[in-house]
């Protein structure tokens, strides 16, 4: 115990010219949620090598300094208190088993004075029902914010106030974020780490992690529902028929064809697929190859868009200002890689 109060006078973060993020673990919480922060912040390398300097220091807090329980049968040692939380960049709640069962909107006096310990201007960000903590502390007010599709009519109830989009995987304002059910974490962290890194960084985590870069579509595909016969068909062949021919014009028809079925069905399989419409995806697609291609080319923004489908540079620079609220230009002025 004496050696634990020794390192709470201690700083908690050893690397200052580290991004500092930190874990904020509260009893019962889900062991996978705070793996996924770990992990992927831990894989972030200067220059998308893996001998790169680490990007990120990652810490685990809980209110209390000691053995947190989890959902499992096993305890994890949180080896700092509430203090570590003052230290960090960019703090991540976790959810709890107690979010569940949450009646009121109101903080806990332990969690109220831990979440006080924050420096003004830290980013907060919260996987599944975390949300509720941000929510609580009205964090959240006027933001748009998720959670996991179970819970999103006790969130309604409890926080007016807040936008809630039950569909995403996660939501970005800026200084908040949430996701939605624990593996939507890692939808979060790797687009946390795309937006301070660029996309090679996110990528090379990705890869390494064997996990995708981005996932399409919402938390709306893993609402439970009706499976469909075997037979049906799927949609996988069209979406790879068009990854390969973003440059040209592509239609719904051709889409459907792809997969030899009517527009109508087509469409509707594929919102159920995916989670979003055909063309809505097919644009976040162009979006996300122009950026690759600002990231890692040289070429000229009306190349860029001949390349990607979008036609025009005019039209590539309102589709950036709709998707990231910023130009093509600025965009690869920050990300640009060496």
């Amino acid at each position: 115990m004496d050696h634990m109060r020794n390192n709470m006078a201690m700083p908690v973060f050893a690397h200052p010219g580290r991004h500092r993020v930190a874990v904020l673990a509260r009893q019962m919480l889900l062991p996978i949620e705070l793996g996924i922060v770990h992990q992927l912040f831990g894989q972030a390398r200067e220059g998308a090598t893996a001998d790169g300097e680490p990007l990120y220091e990652v810490v685990t807090c809980g209110l209390r300094a000691g053995v947190t329980r989890t959902d499992g049968d096993f305890t994890v040692n949180v080896p700092y208190g509430p203090k570590a939380l003052a230290e960090a960049d960019t703090v991540i709640v976790l959810s709890s088993h107690e979010d569940y069962v949450q009646e009121t909107p109101d903080l806990t006096a332990p969690l109220a004075d831990a979440l006080a310990c924050i420096r003004p201007g830290t980013r907060m960000a919260s996987i599944c029902t975390g949300a509720f903590v941000l929510a609580s502390a009205g964090l959240l007010d006027g933001h748009t914010a998720t959670t996991h599709w179970r819970y999103t009519d006790l969130f309604a109830r409890l926080f007016p106030r807040v936008e809630l989009d039950p569909d995403v995987l996660y939501t970005d304002g800026g200084d908040v974020l949430t996701s939605a059910g624990c593996a939507s974490g890692i939808d979060l962290c790797l687009h946390m780490i795309r937006c301070d890194h660029g996309t090679a960084v996110a990528g090379d985590v990705a890869r390494r992690t064997v996990v995708p870069p981005h996932r399409e579509g919402g938390q709306v595909q893993y609402v439970r529902r009706p499976v469909p016969a075997l037979s049906a068909p799927a949609t996988s062949a069209a979406r790879e028929w068009a990854l390969r021919h973003l440059h040209e014009p592509v239609t719904l028809g051709q889409l459907a064809a792809r997969e030899a079925m009517s527009v109508r069905n087509f469409n509707r399989r594929f919102r159920d697929e995916v989670g979003t419409t055909p063309m809505n995806w097919l644009a976040q697609q162009r979006v996300g190859r122009a950026r690759e291609l600002l990231e890692e080319s040289d070429l000229a923004v009306d190349q860029i868009a001949a390349r990607t489908g979008l036609g025009t540079a005019a039209n590539l620079r309102r589709r950036f200002q709709v998707a990231l609220g910023t130009s093509p230009s600025a965009y690869r002025t920050t990300f640009r890689g060496a």
